[in-house]
């Protein structure tokens, strides 16, 4: 046997700070449903009950200008305020036996995981560098509820000003994840990636997804058999298995009702202005229940385990409280930047919504693009013009002519109309559409034209063609 002595580092992070970041990311109904819980486990919360005609939020922080990941102190808060006055008669014992009785409750509940923390708990096992880590915890916040990449490497690679490699290392990382086909970029990719983890690579089915994938629904058994050298029935053996393959790597786990949509900010034009403000009206206003707070003060009357827990418990409070504040202050921040850069989305509706990255508001509310991506992720804005998901305000830009540039939905949404006032007898070939789109002044390349045509699911040519049959 031979010893060695390794040095390792190994990035960590304080609980409270993975908490305040779990947080951010969360839409409303489920930080509702995680303040609810706390106010069942900590008896130092108490719910402040809603005041008719209240004019001012519970909850008003002071703003700061550090990001939270940087600011482990978070906002400054006025306890005296959520030290309430009302004393209730609880007593240690009935306190330590109802925590105890709602741990276990809820101790099944907790090992319910969203996708994200199953991901992010994956990540934490493997010996990464602090660099790493982030570019791992990035990548995961871009890994939509059915388990796919919703954005490509070389943008987050621009958007963390690092090498595209170092992306497509941590990615390659995490695409062995659980569940299997985690970190696809589309359905090919996943299937393969599936057949890979059953150590499939060299099969039929896999030849099958990786060389006929993109016809697979439009050509027979003995039309792929002969295109691959093989047999109708060995094609028929494939397919067989293909199917037991999952489209969406998630599918039957982290599966939850649907939920309404429960915007988390509203923005609304008052006079020539428009004002930003955390639509909380369904979430629990919180305080410190003052009848803890008293045990502190009675000094050797109060046995020291008594007065340790209640320590404990008061820190727990007071931090939840500013992680609260935190979390609010920080989303209306970024959501103003949103509707400074965005303004005339908000005066004359989607056909003028501008080119915007998450760079761009980082650096204008002085934050990480991680910190933007989280507060943007399965969140909702009431607007003026509607409800959209703050990422709906988020688009890289295209080239026109003159100068100016077009968001790639607009171009997504033009490609669609030209499509669909096509003569159906004689379908636009990709080269046509690119040189419409060009008469429109929207300068893209062909190549692109197909990307985008495949990304909404509009088939080729050859296949929009309502007369006759094609040969193939």
């Amino acid at each position: 046997m031979e010893l060695k002595i390794q040095l390792r580092l190994r990035q960590t992070l304080a609980p409270q700070l993975i908490q305040s970041l779990k947080m951010l990311q969360m839409p409303a109904l489920k930080l509702e449903q995680l303040l609810r819980h706390e106010l069942a486990i900590n008896p130092l919360l108490e719910e402040i009950e809603p005041i008719e005609d209240q004019t001012e939020e519970v909850a008003s922080p002071s703003v700061s200008d550090e990001d939270p990941k940087l600011d482990p102190q978070m906002t400054k808060i006025d306890w005296d305020y959520y030290l309430g006055d009302e004393a209730d008669d609880y007593t240690f014992s009935r306190v330590r036996e109802r925590e105890e009785t709602d741990e276990r409750h809820n101790e099944s509940a907790d090992t319910d995981k969203t996708l994200y923390e199953h991901l992010l708990e994956q990540l934490g096992f493997l010996k990464l560098t602090p660099e790493e880590y982030s570019i791992g915890e990035f990548i995961i916040g871009n890994i939509d509820d059915s388990g796919y990449l919703t954005c490509p490497v070389d943008e987050m690679a621009e958007l963390l000003k690092i090498e595209r490699k170092a992306v497509e290392d941590v990615l390659a990382k995490i695409r062995k994840f659980d569940p299997p086909g985690v970190g696809a970029a589309d359905l090919r990719e996943s299937l393969l990636m599936q057949l890979e983890e059953r150590s499939l690579t060299g099969s039929l089915a896999y030849r099958i997804v990786s060389d006929c994938f993109d016809t697979l629904d439009k050509k027979s058994h003995l039309q792929i058999a002969k295109a691959l050298g093989t047999t109708a029935e060995r094609v028929q053996e494939a397919m067989d298995l293909l199917r037991t393959l999952s489209p969406k790597p998630t599918s039957g786990r982290f599966d939850s009702a649907a939920m309404p949509i429960v915007p988390d900010l509203v923005v609304d034009k008052i006079g020539d202005d428009y004002v930003v403000y955390h639509n909380d009206k369904n979430i629990p206003q919180l305080r410190v229940n003052a009848a803890y707070r008293s045990l502190l003060k009675r000094g050797s009357t109060t046995e020291s385990e008594t007065k340790k827990y209640v320590r404990e418990k008061l820190e727990q409070a007071r931090w939840l409280i500013n992680a609260i504040n935190q979390r609010r202050t920080t989303m209306v921040r970024v959501m103003t930047a949103i509707v400074e850069e965005q303004k005339e989305f908000f005066e004359k509706g989607p056909d003028f919504l501008r080119p915007l990255i998450m760079e761009n508001i980082a650096e204008k509310v002085s934050m990480n693009v991680a910190t933007i991506s989280r507060v943007s992720s399965d969140k909702y804005v009431q607007t003026p013009q509607g409800v959209y998901e703050i990422k709906y305000f988020f688009n890289t830009g295209l080239p026109r002519d003159g100068g100016e540039q077009v968001v790639k939905r607009s171009v997504k949404q033009k490609l669609e109309e030209i499509v669909r006032a096509e003569d159906t007898a004689n379908p636009l070939s990709d080269q046509e559409i690119h040189k419409k789109l060009r008469d429109e002044g929207i300068s893209i390349a062909r190549r692109t034209v197909t990307k985008y045509r495949e990304e909404l699911k509009i088939q080729p040519a050859r296949f929009r063609r309502r007369v006759g049959r094609d040969s193939c």
